[in-house]
């Protein structure tokens, strides 16, 4: 068995359909806060919500639905009686827990890098491939941020034609890096407007009215590991081994939700109107665009929403089998939390649930 599969099977890969025991691992981050805040937007059936965080913050409360929570610390009993864990703690603590958790029982919900190419860990979009949830050993892989904003666009197009290549360049905002990455730009950025040095502590360059390279460690190839994540993750989620994807990851001086200027290369041409009404109607995405007034998606647009906008979809004047196009999408909300709680949606609903869902088609 592998690290990810030290347990058997389930006897049902779906969630009970009763008011379910959730523990939230990673509960005061970022992503944490909004799981949260979602859990009660949505209406999910919690019957007791257990937040689990690092021993420093064990014994802190945590205000949810007009309760007072005290923050557990972390450790194996914290999972007994647990249905679902929505895991969002970095790839250690996942790989620590999470089999921990699935062994007492639940099924986890991992947010972090740590499962999502093991071949024995599902790794799920619920609007591009639902149905390998129901495949899970226990542990479901959340993809990357970046990964999951890019295949709610490619899958409704590769479901129609066959994509030969994908070049996509990200537009990565403060909120990818988390909650102290935000406050710091937010601190620098007034440093520099009162005249000051902006220096870095959480970053490893200043944002404030700056952009960098993504900041992940650099592979022996030239990529860095954000951009492999984006290669890989698609690759599975979509099924499409062969895919050829190139991604340049970038981090830019914006808050919250990332941007993702993407040409996709089909093996024939695509009409721009047929991809247009595609992605109108596709699941998870909103068309947004207005060529006689230049207005496209902004972070601003989906800041705190669910949907990835999409919009100036246009032929590329290089290549008559590619098309361009700019997307938007909230990397907490969609590329994080949203995606974990769709999962779970979607075992409480079962597999009959996903039936209406675009599936992806094959690439070469």
């Amino acid at each position: 068995m592998t690290a990810a599969q030290p347990f058997p099977a389930p006897p049902s890969p779906c969630l009970p359909s009763r008011p379910l025991r959730v523990a939230v691992l990673g509960a005061t981050g970022a992503v944490g806060q909004e799981l949260l805040e979602l859990l009660a937007e949505r209406d999910f059936p919690v019957a007791e919500l257990i937040p689990l965080a690092s021993p420093r913050s064990a014994g802190q409360s945590l205000a949810w639905q007009g309760t007072s929570l005290a923050i557990r610390p972390v450790d194996a009993s914290a999972f007994e009686g647990v249905d679902v864990v929505l895991a969002s703690a970095g790839g250690s603590v996942s790989r620590q827990w999470a089999p921990v958790a699935a062994r007492a029982g639940a099924v986890v919900i991992d947010n972090s890098s740590a499962f999502r190419m093991d071949p024995e860990v599902p790794l799920v979009v619920p609007e591009v491939n639902p149905e390998a949830a129901f495949a899970h050993r226990g542990i479901i892989a959340n993809p990357n941020c970046t990964t999951i904003l890019l295949t709610l666009v490619l899958a409704p197009l590769a479901a129609r034609r066959a994509i030969r290549r994908v070049l996509v360049s990200t537009y990565q905002s403060a909120s990818g890096a988390g909650a102290r990455a935000m406050e710091e730009l937010r601190q620098l950025s007034r440093t520099v407007l009162d005249g000051g040095e902006p220096v870095s502590e959480v970053l490893p360059h200043s944002l404030a009215f700056n952009l960098f390279l993504h900041n992940s460690p650099l592979q022996d190839n030239g990529y860095c590991e954000e951009e492999l994540k984006m290669l890989n993750e698609t690759r599975k989620i979509m099924g499409t081994p062969e895919l050829r994807l190139s991604a340049t990851c970038v981090r830019v001086p914006v808050l919250r939700a990332h941007s993702e200027a993407v040409n996709i290369e089909f093996h024939e041409p695509f009409p721009v109107q047929e991809a247009r009404a595609l992605l109108a109607d596709a699941p998870g995405v909103e068309l947004l665009e207005n060529f006689e007034a230049n207005r496209f998606p902004m972070p601003t647009d989906v800041t705190g929403r669910d949907p990835v906008a999409v919009g100036r979809i246009r032929q590329d004047l290089s290549d008559a089998n590619a098309l361009e196009l700019w997307l938007c999408g909230d990397q907490i909300r969609k590329g994080a939390a949203l995606n974990a709680i769709q999962i779970a949606e979607l075992l409480i609903q079962g597999p009959a649930a996903g039936t209406e869902a675009v599936l992806p088609g094959g690439a070469a």
